[in-house]
């Protein structure tokens, strides 16, 4: 399908979701309170390794929309000041970022808003390595959570799951983005696993792909029903292979500018 055909599709389905909020307010703020009860234990085990999930930014690193998600501009020059400065200009989705609710919500919390305790939280890493190597599109399904569940125990309350597909190591190279033909083709979550996610009080999603959902989505199912849940995801998170696949706490270091849909965040994990 063409991205604007996927766009398309994807505005004709977005409706204003302020009942939603205000009826969910209460509901959210339980599973926020109870992710950050959640990680204290595991920051007071952690042996105090931090473990940088973040890409770094640059107008080469792939964007959905195919244009450079940063441009840089010489502001103030040292040699003539002795001080230097760069104008940027930064769209919000690039790099390795977070999508606040706001992005597929007129009325959904934006990234300024985001309750400071859902941002430290516990993190639990779902390998679809396996099935990703086979299919560029693969999706964690509700059996790879159930998989995680019996190896690892339940998520905790407010935790981030994260997809770790290995698509990191395409990254420089244009199968990242797309298959052969062009067309998008990078793994994600299935909406119901991301259903059932939410029904387990998980509070944010994350991948280290493109989007939450798969390349060859045309309704972005996971966008449309997880953000305005009240819930954030993070994508293009990196390194994940470096952590256990339980124990370890996150930590976002979103941005904070008013109204924001999202944002280029330093994300960092410690086991």
């Amino acid at each position: 399908m063409c991205h604007a055909c996927v766009i398309d599709n994807v505005k004709a389905s977005m409706l204003s979701r302020r009942d939603f909020f205000r009826n969910s307010v209460a509901a959210s703020a339980a599973f926020v309170v109870a992710g950050a009860a959640s990680s204290r234990p595991a920051l007071a085990q952690s042996s105090g390794r931090v473990v940088d999930l973040t890409h770094t930014l640059d107008g080469d690193f792939p964007t959905f929309d195919g244009k450079p998600g940063i441009l840089f501009k010489e502001n103030v020059n040292f040699d003539a000041s002795g001080y230097q400065i760069w104008e940027l200009t930064i769209f919000e989705h690039s790099g390795t970022h977070i999508d606040a609710p706001m992005h597929f919500s007129r009325d959904g919390t934006s990234v300024d808003e985001l309750a400071p305790e859902s941002l430290v939280c516990p993190l639990c890493v779902v390998d679809i390595k396996a099935k990703a190597a086979d299919d560029a599109n693969a999706m964690v399904e509700p059996a790879d959570i159930e998989a995680y569940i019996s190896a690892n125990g339940d998520i905790a309350q407010g935790a981030c799951v994260a997809m770790n597909s290995g698509w990191q190591a395409k990254l420089g190279h244009p199968s990242y983005r797309n298959d052969a033909a062009g067309n998008f083709a990078f793994p994600g979550f299935s909406k119901a696993a991301t259903d059932m996610l939410m029904e387990m009080g998980a509070g944010s999603i994350g991948v280290d792909t493109l989007s939450l959902d798969p390349g060859n989505s045309a309704d972005f199912a996971v966008h449309t029903s997880w953000l305005p849940a009240g819930r954030f995801g993070i994508e293009n998170l990196a390194n994940l292979d470096e952590l256990p696949a339980e124990g370890a706490t996150l930590f976002v270091g979103a941005p904070k500018h008013r109204k924001g849909t999202g944002g280029p965040a330093r994300v960092m994990a410690v086991v």
